[in-house]
């Protein structure tokens, strides 16, 4: 068993958290809110601290699940950030969505310190989340993470290195390419059934065991029929992973109008008032909900 920081108690990290004191783990949480941390105690074994720093000290792993960029650039070597309190020898794994570009930036910054690092962004939402079924994908060395493996077990069901630092996020822009567009796809699909007076659920129960199924439509049709999107993965962190999306490809030369268009879609959805709505809410632009 290992002690390990949790820095990030958002809807991803506090089940995460939670998942690693079942799994027998000795967890020291942060979170920016005190009283997220505070309610954590209240439901799980282990203990906080008031800042990074604190948090990472004395530990052999520290995870971080936070907002963006800047959210883990201060956790990680701010003033009082994870870098000003953990020994050499240890490592770094951050779950955050974030850029490929700041996760080579922070490796080389914890390397000078005889800190691992590994970028691992990880896809299953909420539900994945609180089920211990996320997908997680790796950037490191080979050696990192065969060390964090045993330990992010307690709530992934597949995980896999993809390749040096940065790979993870690489791999994670590729599986938000593929969601919004299954997702357009999806809504334009139901809106034409109806369109064409079709029982969209019917349709969507014979298409789903054939060449269309999708996790997307498997999980999401009845909901979006319903018009039923206060959950899941909000539009506002959609557009967030898209803009990291949209500016890796304007640097590798990746072409990607759909993607483009879609984040455009879901502009109009964040105007609308659906920031918070889940994605599968694009759906609204071609009827709107009542």
């Amino acid at each position: 068993m290992a002690k390990v920081a949790f820095l990030g108690l958002g809807v991803m990290g506090y089940p995460m958290a939670g998942h690693l004191t079942k799994a027998g783990h000795q967890v020291t949480v942060y979170n920016r809110s005190p009283g997220r941390a505070e309610q954590w105690l209240n439901e799980y074994s282990g203990r906080c601290c008031a800042t990074p720093a604190e948090a990472a000290a004395g530990q052999e792993l520290v995870l971080i699940c936070v907002g963006n960029d800047d959210d883990l650039r201060a956790v990680v070597s701010g003033p009082e950030g994870v870098l000003s309190g953990i020994a050499a020898g240890c490592l770094i794994v951050d779950h955050t969505t974030a850029s490929a570009n700041v996760a080579r930036e922070l490796a080389v910054k914890a390397a000078e310190q005889g800190v691992g690092f590994l970028d691992a962004p990880v896809s299953g939402g909420q539900a994945g989340a609180e089920n211990a079924q996320l997908t997680i994908m790796l950037g490191g060395s080979d050696a990192h993470y065969h060390q964090v493996q045993p330990v992010i077990a307690a709530y992934a069901r597949m995980q896999r290195l993809m390749g040096p630092v940065g790979s993870g996020q690489l791999t994670k822009m590729v599986n938000q390419i593929c969601i919004g567009g299954l997702l357009q796809g999806l809504s334009e699909a139901l809106h034409f059934a109806e369109q064409a007076g079709l029982d969209g659920e019917a349709a969507m129960a014979v298409i789903s065991k054939g060449a269309a199924q999708s996790w997307q439509l498997d999980n999401r049709y009845k909901t979006m029929l319903a018009g039923d999107f206060d959950f899941g993965f909000a539009v506002d962190w959609m557009r967030k992973d898209l803009a990291i999306v949209l500016d890796e490809a304007r640097r590798n030369g990746a072409q990607l109008p759909v993607t483009a268009l879609v984040d455009q879609f879901y502009a109009e959805v964040q105007a609308s008032g659906g920031g918070r709505w889940d994605t599968s809410s694009l759906i609204t632009r071609l009827k709107p909900t009542e």
